[in-house]
């Protein structure tokens, strides 16, 4: 168990690559707590599936995009654990698809505060912890649309998704004298509930086609990306963000 003893915090946790990638980590020995803003259910079914695996699991809800509910959670976690090791910044939604004809205000500002703002306000708060143990890690659940703007409708998640990619870099930049290293994970076409809302099957049969290993990748193999790069195996990896995107996109 190559996290045995660590506290990790998973964001959006409730179901899809979140779920996933709390579940992974216990499986490696952390203990977990699995955050979620509005589906306890699964938040709980998934901290269920830790325990009867033989893992440790806190559920805790907390609305990410507010600073004094994202406080409240990282307490509860220090209350029943004592601390927090890593931080999984998994929290982030389209939340439907607007072009710029349709997109208000309002929805710009819904989408950058679930996508890049949440991940500042949950770092912000867990940060000083791990400076004063010098040892940490914060993995950013980043995407391939930050690196090719998206599909039609998703330039706004885009850019959010971008933006958190490019400040995966300059937090690694300034955390690096504490020993805390920042990474990103860059999903590419992945079978999960994100495009069973908001790509019609045609549409995700093409985005397969463009993949050169022909499928979807599944939540499970981003999970395991997360957890190598908790590990001491990434131990001399930061400020990078890993494309899981079956060739999709390559550099």
């Amino acid at each position: 168990m190559v996290l045995k003893g660590q506290i990790a915090v998973v964001t959006g946790a409730s179901s899809g690559i979140g779920s996933a990638c709390a579940k992974a980590l216990a499986r490696a020995g952390s203990r977990v707590a699995v955050n979620y803003c509005k589906h306890q259910v699964g938040a709980e079914t998934t901290a269920a599936s830790i325990r009867e695996a033989g893992g440790e699991a806190l559920v805790v809800r907390a609305d990410v995009t507010r600073a004094a509910e994202v406080e409240a959670m990282m307490q509860e976690v220090r209350r029943v654990w004592g601390r927090i090791d890593i931080l999984v910044n998994n929290a982030g939604d389209l939340l439907s698809r607007r072009t710029l004809a349709d997109m208000t205000e309002e929805y710009w500002d819904q989408v950058m505060a679930l996508n890049l703002k949440s991940a500042f306000l949950c770092v912000k708060a867990v940060w000083q912890e791990m400076a004063a143990r010098k040892n940490g890690c914060i993995i950013n659940m980043t995407s391939i649309a930050g690196r090719n703007g998206g599909g039609l409708g998703a330039a706004a998640y885009a850019a959010a998704k971008g933006g958190l990619l490019t400040y995966t870099k300059g937090l690694a930049k300034e955390l690096a004298p504490y020993n805390i290293r920042v990474n990103g994970v860059a999903p590419g076409v992945i079978q999960t509930p994100y495009h069973e809302r908001y790509s019609p099957p045609e549409v995700f049969q093409k985005f397969i086609a463009s993949t050169p290993l022909g499928r979807a990748g599944t939540s499970e193999e981003v999970a395991e990306v997360v957890v190598f790069l908790a590990s001491p195996a990434a131990s001399y990896i930061t400020g990078e963000t890993i494309e899981v995107n079956g060739g999709m996109l390559m550099d």
